[in-house]
């Protein structure tokens, strides 16, 4: 029997790796132009907030539903089918027809996130020699951070620097997918037998008992940090724009880019810091960036901001891959995957329940209210986090 793979060029995992960021680039694309289509739909900052929560909501069904599925049927036919979605999201935003295809564009967008967060992470992983598995491993983190940060970015900079604001991010965008696509064929396929189609096996939500004494506050400290990071990535720009009284699309672009690269960040030191004292070190960095980032709104001041952002986000990427290594290496190897599966749930619902709290308060109390409000309850999270964790220290393997 002939080999398909071995007429496919022999890619790496920085093919892989490229693939998967270019897949979280479009997630996140939409970040700096909520504003414009708030002037264009004529919608509040709360159905802002609920259309990025959507988005959320796809994420967490597939991580439930579908989070093993490419270990099954292989890791390239979920990457197209997630490239798929992707550019299907694309499409809802580039011909725009009202708040509902808003709606079904971000749900998309998190069907297709959902997906690449497990294929995309295996795959880059898969391709790696013995040798390279460190570097791949940073390559999957560069890649899913340095995507989401790259797709406020590039948005930002087309729309304030290039025609057609709301069209040119997205006929880019399925540019990029084209060719993610191209790549993700001429991947070879790591699963040994894949089996296509195949049924879904769901995986729901269990901790096991002897995993819940790091769960907890491992998790509570992770849900601040993405809490701060669905903060950034659905309001930001409207803060920026309304509070701080800049309204260059590329500056709020850039200021969303800076959280998720200080997150790479973080997330890379971690190796050099330690799993016992990045949990509890990520959530006290994580406390004063929120606390910068508060005095920004309070004494309106886009450099302290900028500070905030960037010392935010890296206690968040400390913080969140010492969970992962945390819960993962407490997990017994039969439960590891829901474990972590579970884990990214919790992530995933602070990235978008505070946030529809923050577009309600707006409603109420205004933008820049609703914004201090929610600075100081996601702080005394992570501060609950991280002195509990530096009372209890969970084991370093």
């Amino acid at each position: 029997m002939i080999d398909r793979n071995a007429r496919r060029p022999r890619l790496g995992y920085p093919v892989a790796a490229a693939i998967f960021a270019i897949g979280m680039l479009g997630t996140t694309l939409p970040t700096p132009l909520y504003g414009l289509y708030r002037q264009e739909l004529g919608f509040s900052e709360l159905i802002v907030t609920v259309v990025f929560a959507v988005y959320a909501v796809g994420v967490i069904a597939v991580l439930l539903l579908a989070g093993n599925y490419s270990d099954v049927v292989g890791r390239r036919p979920v990457l197209l089918v997630a490239l798929g979605l992707s550019a299907a999201s694309a499409l809802c935003f580039l011909f725009e027809g009202g708040l509902a295809v808003l709606f079904v564009g971000r749900l998309l967008s998190g069907f297709a996130a959902g997906l690449f967060s497990g294929a995309a992470t295996a795959t880059v992983l898969d391709l790696a020699r013995p040798d390279q598995k460190v570097r791949a491993g940073l390559a999957a983190t560069a890649a899913n951070m340095g995507g989401l940060g790259c797709g406020p970015l590039l948005a930002g900079l087309l729309a304030q620097y290039a025609p057609s604001p709301l069209s040119l991010p997205f006929i880019v965008d399925l540019g990029l997918v084209a060719v993610a696509a191209v790549l993700t064929w001429l991947l070879p396929e790591p699963v040994e037998h894949p089996r296509w189609p195949a049924p879904l096996s769901p995986q729901g939500v269990r901790v096991p008992p002897e995993v819940r004494g790091v769960f907890a506050p491992s998790a509570l400290a992770v849900f601040a940090g993405f809490a701060l990071l669905g903060l950034f990535t659905a309001v930001a720009p409207s803060f920026v724009a309304e509070t701080l009284d800049v309204h260059n699309l590329a500056v709020s672009g850039a200021i969303v880019f800076s959280v998720f690269l200080a997150s790479t960040v973080g997330q890379s030191l971690m190796g050099r810091v330690g799993v016992r004292r990045a949990l509890p070190g990520g959530s006290f960095v994580l406390v004063v960036g929120l606390a910068l980032v508060g005095a920004s709104l309070a004494a309106e001041s886009l450099p302290l901001l900028v500070v905030g952002a960037i010392l935010a986000g890296l206690g968040q990427g400390l913080a969140f891959r010492a969970g992962i290594t945390a819960v993962g290496g407490a997990a017994p190897p039969a439960h590891r995957a829901g474990t972590i599966s579970a884990f990214f749930v919790v992530a995933y619902v602070g990235i978008s329940l505070p946030v529809v709290g923050v577009g309600a308060l707006t409603v109420a109390l205004g933008l820049r209210t609703a914004g201090l409000t929610f600075t100081g309850c996601v702080l005394v999270l992570a501060l609950c986090a991280g002195v509990y964790l530096s009372r209890r220290p969970v084991p370093e393997s």
